[in-house]
């Protein structure tokens, strides 16, 4: 009996190896592999954070959502050390903080003295050892005058300022020479660019360095969003902004700030 032949190629024909197929048990293990990538990175280098108040428009608004490096004003460690960008606080950075005044509650402003700077304002302008300083960034909407804000700290500060940090009120005194704020060691000076509505360090004074989280990179979402939304605690609201964001995903998406570079 003749024995079975496997048809034989014609020479026109070509032999392809197939891949083999990702079996499940790998399609797992690369899962995994991505989430520990990310939870990596969002735990120990970068973490988002939305915008809550109007203190640094325009600059940034309500409901930008921002990618926060975490490790670039971090203390260097000796394992990441050489890989990290690691650097010190500069004067113009913007960053984002534990607020001195509101356990928890996290605040963006930028940097205006670092330690030994001296700072004072005169009609809204901000010197520093000296100098006017030329600030594009810095808005003036309000269009009001106020004497503590706009000549600090020229004017003693008190309740009818807005002023609620006891601590500061009793305080910044000592820290007053020629006129001028001195900002003290592993301390920072910081103000929000929309001048005459941001709660700053001339309202509960300085920054200390041990409550800096990092600064914004990159806003990669914006959604109009109310001013006082922040605000509300209560899970029906929350739940029904989020529905409000759903359904108004695409219209009310900021698209021309998407990722933009913060500065």
């Amino acid at each position: 009996m003749p024995k079975a032949v496997k048809n034989a190629p014609k020479d026109n024909e070509t032999t392809v190896d197939e891949k083999p197929r990702e079996t499940a048990v790998e399609f797992l293990a690369s899962l995994v592999e991505l989430l520990i990538i990310f939870l990596f990175v969002t735990t120990f280098l970068l973490q988002n954070f939305e915008i809550p108040t109007s203190s640094m428009e325009d600059t940034l608004l309500i409901g930008d959502h921002v990618f926060v490096n975490r490790e670039q004003f971090a203390p260097p460690t000796h394992w990441v050390g050489p890989l990290m960008p690691y650097r010190e606080i500069r004067r113009g950075d913007i960053v984002v903080f534990l607020s001195p005044e509101e356990p928890g509650l996290f605040v963006v402003k930028r940097i205006i003295g670092v330690p030994g700077d001296r700072i004072h304002l005169r009609d809204g302008a901000v010197y520093r050892n000296g100098e006017k300083l030329n600030e594009p960034y810095a808005q003036h909407k309000a269009g009001n005058y106020d004497p503590y804000r706009d000549n600090f700290p020229a004017v003693p500060p008190s309740e009818m300022y807005g002023i609620t940090s006891q601590e500061w009120m009793s305080t910044l005194s000592s820290y007053i020479q020629g006129g001028d704020v001195v900002v003290p060691p592993n301390s920072y000076f910081g103000m929000g660019d929309n001048r005459d509505v941001s709660k700053d360090s001339r309202y509960w004074g300085f920054i200390p360095r041990g409550n800096v989280i990092g600064r914004p990179l990159l806003i990669y979402w914006s959604f109009i969003t109310p001013p006082d939304q922040y605000l509300v605690h209560d899970a029906g609201d929350r739940l029904s902004f989020f529905a409000h964001v759903v359904i108004h995903f695409f219209d009310e998406t900021r698209w021309s700030r998407t990722f933009r570079i913060v500065r």
